[in-house]
């Protein structure tokens, strides 16, 4: 099990989380009853419950049996056909176990609130297993956590149809069953941020075994900055050799290998509303490996949408995956913009659930979108090698050199198993996945090389 402690603090280095959250921790806790309202349960009445006490909201819905399909070998099916729900923009499908695999096809059409028009048939991609807690960890043993698709946007709609269908078996023989306790989740990420300077709301409890908060960070970004502000190199050399508080930085190279430190939107900039996640934050030793993904969550988005993208899928890690908080540590939109996801410290060895099994001494970074067949942007390829080129020189990792981790369990490497990967890696590199992308994967190379000359090297 990783270790759980609390991590030096550095002038440059911290993030604002920690000054919002100690604020959120001092506050009086919220109730469980406040914390559910903003989930509604499937059934009579779905969709016409009291309003969330938060902005956004997830609708849960149970699946129903549909008509079998004539077609030989077709296996079962479940779905719904939904009008007049409370608004939603994304979609995703979760149920009971999540060791249970979902073998088949999820495919959804909505109904649009701008236009009144139903959507073409989309694909929600089933494989999403492999984003999550190591076996065994705290986090993944919690009781809470349930298989799911992965998340898809579909932007403002207010009509869902789903279906739901197991593939045929191989040569001939019957398909396999579907999970059991199929819902479908429909999350409503709010409006907006809250307004600057409006109180911080306590994180709910339940925090992984041990887990505490850190001390105040004071770093770059004082309580209630949306933003953290780019360093140039020389400013981002001289903060890692010369902290202004906390124990004395690693001794580092007179000129360290180190990337000048990007912008990034932190928490509070994505409205990040902190009473969903878990209490506390979870560290690691370091961070070895930068492993890259795509959300999976399609590409019909604009990039002022991306916030309201983010918060979505933190609702729907924490709420309805049952996470204890979003699984990334960093997200990118298409247009190169960088946003703080788990949180603790932006450089901090913050433990994430996002490549099952190397998730300890590692980080994530997610793409937003699906990359299977569509090119990310330039934009966001420079921005996951800015964003490598800084956080790995913190721990003074090379972006091109190779080095080792020990598997926490998958299926691809067994557990305890120490496997030689790539500095900067895909998710695919650690566990068998089509993340983060044919596409994203083939410019790993290119993100490698150009975090290595943002370092110096």
């Amino acid at each position: 099990m990783s270790k759980i402690r609390s991590m030096p603090r550095y002038g440059f280095l911290a993030s604002s989380i920690g000054v919002t959250c100690a604020a959120a921790l001092a506050l009086p806790m919220t109730t469980p009853a406040a914390t559910a309202a903003a989930r509604t349960e499937g059934g009579a009445g779905a969709g016409r419950s009291a309003a969330p006490a938060v902005p956004g909201s997830t609708q849960s819905l149970r699946l129903a049996p549909l008509a079998p399909d004539r077609t030989a070998g077709a296996g079962p099916a479940q779905g719904l056909y939904r009008t007049g729900v409370r608004h939603f923009s994304l979609v995703g499908v979760v149920w009971d176990d999540p060791d249970t695999h979902l073998h088949g096809t999820v495919q959804v059409r909505t109904r649009s609130v701008a236009r009144g028009t139903w959507s073409g048939w989309q694909d929600v991609d089933t494989h999403n297993a492999d984003h999550g807690a190591d076996p065994g960890s705290a986090e993944r043993a919690s009781g809470r956590v349930r298989g799911a698709t992965a998340p898809l946007w579909v932007g403002g709609s207010d009509g869902v149809d789903l279906r739901v269908r197991a593939d045929a078996g191989r040569r001939g023989a019957p398909a396999g069953p579907l999970p059991s306790g199929m819902r479908l989740e429909l999350v409503d990420p709010g409006t907006a941020p809250p307004p600057k300077g409006s109180p911080a709301r306590a994180p709910r409890r339940g925090a992984a075994r041990g887990a505490t908060a850190p001390a105040v960070d004071t770093g770059p970004a004082p309580l209630g900055a949306t933003r953290i502000p780019a360093l140039g190199r020389a400013e981002t050399e001289r903060g890692l050799l010369a902290p202004d508080d906390g124990p004395p930085a690693p001794r580092q190279q007179a000129k360290p290998y180190i990337g000048a430190r990007p912008a990034i939107v932190t928490r509070r900039g994505w409205g990040a509303d902190e009473s969903l996640r878990e209490s506390g934050f979870v560290y690691t030793k370091k961070v070895k490996v930068a492993f890259v993904h795509h959300t999976a969550s399609g590409n019909n988005y604009t990039c002022a949408q991306a916030p309201s993208v983010i918060r979505s899928i933190y609702r729907y890690h924490v709420q309805s995956m049952g996470w204890r908080d979003i699984g990334y540590n960093f997200l990118v939109d298409k247009c190169g913009t960088l946003y703080e996801g788990r949180a603790g410290g932006v450089a901090k060895a913050v433990l994430g659930a996002h490549t099952m099994g190397f998730n300890t001494n590692s980080m994530g970074v997610a793409v937003i979108g699906s990359f299977g067949r569509t090119k990310p942007s330039a934009a966001a390829v420079k921005a996951i090698a800015r964003l490598a080129a800084w956080k790995l020189g913190l721990y003074g990792m090379n972006p091109r050199a190779t080095t080792y981790l020990t598997s926490g369990g998958g299926n691809l490497y067994a557990k305890g198993k120490n496997v030689r990967l790539n500095v900067i890696s895909g998710h695919r590199d650690g566990y068998n996945t089509d993340c983060p992308g044919t596409q994203l994967y083939a410019k790993l190379g290119t993100v490698r090389s150009t975090a290595a000359g943002y370092q110096g090297r």
